[in-house]
């Protein structure tokens, strides 16, 4: 009887899994835009903005609008301490970027006093930049970390001096008419091709002396690079809108 009984109860079940079944699937009804990729990672596809091509710095400001003073020279550019941060005269949101760094190849300092900077993305939400190499700080403060909120996945530093690179896909965080986030920032990050980052979620601007705390802001803001005292290289910087 229990047999016949589980037999007879087959048909109901399988028509409760039709009845769940997804709608038919639509196919797009445009071809995909053409984007045609560089050579090598570190060439910007067709579709993306240089924001710096080892030349000058036009693209660039400092927070108060001013010209940068940071040093440009052999196809990089280089913090010039005191100086301070410098940001991207244009503004952005859910974003591709890719950008190489170097810290000195010098040793000087330990832990957070050691090839620091950072790429903020937004102005505000940070992937450090740090010499990891053989270099204890806490961990998530160290190279590749969503500063003070993620440590990545694994250390995949080169050593001091050598070139570097960050592969960063940025999703912007969202806010509703009263300035509440309904959907915080993601971020997925590549170091020397290595994911560190997996789309983990940004619970707000990264600060070094209080929690992370999100507050409104518009939908596209610039890109930031740290002067943190630290005499740090960048090169081929490019970034595609999302």
């Amino acid at each position: 009887m229990h047999g016949l009984l589980g037999f007879a109860l087959l048909p109901a079940c399988a028509a409760v899994l039709v009845a769940q079944d997804p709608q038919p699937f639509s196919p797009p009804k445009t071809a995909p835009p053409i984007v045609t990729p560089g050579r090598t990672n570190s060439d910007p596809p067709s579709d993306a903005i240089v924001l710096f091509d080892g030349k000058d710095l036009s693209r660039w400001r400092t927070d108060n609008g001013g010209p940068p003073k940071w040093i440009v020279r052999d196809g990089y550019m280089e913090v010039a301490p005191g100086a301070g941060d410098i940001m991207t005269a244009d503004k952005f949101g859910d974003v591709q970027l890719y950008i190489e760094w170097a810290t000195p190849a010098v040793v000087k300092g330990e832990g957070q006093e050691r090839g620091n900077s950072g790429v903020f993305l937004m102005g505000r939400y940070e992937v450090q930049v740090l010499d990891s190499y053989a270099n204890e700080t806490y961990f998530h403060g160290q190279a590749g970390s969503v500063y003070k909120q993620y440590a990545p996945l694994v250390n995949a530093s080169r050593k001091p001096g050598e070139w570097q690179a960050y592969d960063i896909i940025f999703r912007a965080p969202r806010f509703d008419e009263q300035g509440k986030v309904t959907d915080r920032a993601r971020v997925t990050v590549f170091h020397n091709g290595v994911l560190i980052q997996n789309n983990v979620e940004i619970y707000g601007t990264t600060y070094n002396d209080r929690p992370a705390l999100y507050t409104a802001h518009p939908a596209e803001e610039s890109l930031k690079l740290q002067d943190h005292h630290n005499p740090v290289r960048y090169r081929n910087i490019w970034i595609r809108r999302l």
